[in-house]
């Protein structure tokens, strides 16, 4: 199992570039980076320049937010700013989100997500499309000379949407998802997808937040206060019961070395192949936590 570092605290661009440069010196062999408050494709073209080795990933882009042509333009030209360590993570986000703040429907997400892997793939390929869905359409190419197409993941946690995940795409990426409901369920539905097309293996990427803290309830509590708001969404809602968690905070793995230790291990037996870890808690709980997940490479 690879581990990774999931760049997600509020801070400038000077911070972003300083976390993930002490990842690579501590071995870590991905940075996902969130399209939040900073453009994660443009970031990760920023940071690729300055820290030259370590992989880079977005987690997630929002699909209905940009044209599939678009996004294959973008996501080549970042492919060849930063020597090919790009994954390219993608996913339709939420209804709240989408129709809110974009004022776009968000009607039939997942037919959606079909159709816009239908022209991608091809088009991070270097291949012409032609194409008329009932979501939308394209036509023609994208050449971006020296980039080859990344590898890319779908935001998945539902049925219809793994199999999407390991049928069309490279596998998928998680959140809020704890090594249980992984094994259980999420790993064996995208990887059956994913022979059943006659595609690889899939990468199975699952991001979980990590605090080394002796005072596990407190961080919990920030984290409630931060992201309590995102349990309400209807896609995070299901996997969180599922889990028979009433929210984000309740994902969180806090503890002594031991315990956190314990329970990422889990993952691996889960069948994922690379978690990314986003550290939580103060400053010194968020290094600590960083420090002690290294000991699982």
């Amino acid at each position: 199992m690879k581990i990774g570092l999931y760049s997600a605290r509020p801070q400038g661009l000077e911070g972003v570039v300083a976390d993930v440069a002490a990842a690579e010196r501590a071995g870590l062999d991905s940075v996902f980076l969130p399209q939040l408050t900073w453009d994660a494709l443009t970031l990760a073209a920023i940071v690729g320049q300055r820290v030259p080795r370590i992989g880079l990933g977005t987690a997630v882009v929002r699909t209905f937010a940009s044209h599939p042509f678009a996004l294959a333009g973008q996501a080549l030209t970042v492919q060849a700013a930063v020597g090919g360590r790009l994954t390219l993570g993608i996913g339709p986000s939420h209804r709240e989100v989408i129709e809110r703040q974009y004022g776009l429907s968000y009607d039939r997400p997942a037919r959606h997500v079909r159709e816009y892997l239908q022209v991608l793939q091809p088009l991070l390929r270097g291949e012409a499309v032609d194409f008329r869905g009932e979501t939308l359409s394209a036509a023609g190419t994208v050449e971006v000379p020296g980039a080859e197409a990344p590898s890319v993941l779908v935001s998945a946690l539902g049925p219809v949407m793994l199999r999407l995940a390991g049928e069309l795409a490279d596998g998928t990426v998680t959140v809020w998802t704890g090594a249980d409901l992984l094994g259980d369920d999420i790993v064996p539905k995208v990887v059956e997808a994913a022979r059943r097309a006659g595609r690889p293996s899939p990468r199975v990427v699952a991001t979980v937040m990590v605090s080394m803290t002796t005072d596990p309830a407190r961080v919990r509590g920030d984290i409630a206060a931060r992201y309590g708001g995102a349990g309400e969404f209807a896609s995070y809602r299901r996997v969180l019961a599922a889990q028979g968690k009433s929210g984000p905070q309740d994902t969180v793995i806090a503890g002594d070395e031991d315990a956190v230790l314990t329970e990422l291990r889990r993952f691996a037996e889960a069948g994922v192949t690379e978690l990314v870890v986003s550290p939580v808690g103060d400053e010194q709980e968020r290094a600590r936590a960083v420090s002690v997940v290294t000991q699982l490479r």
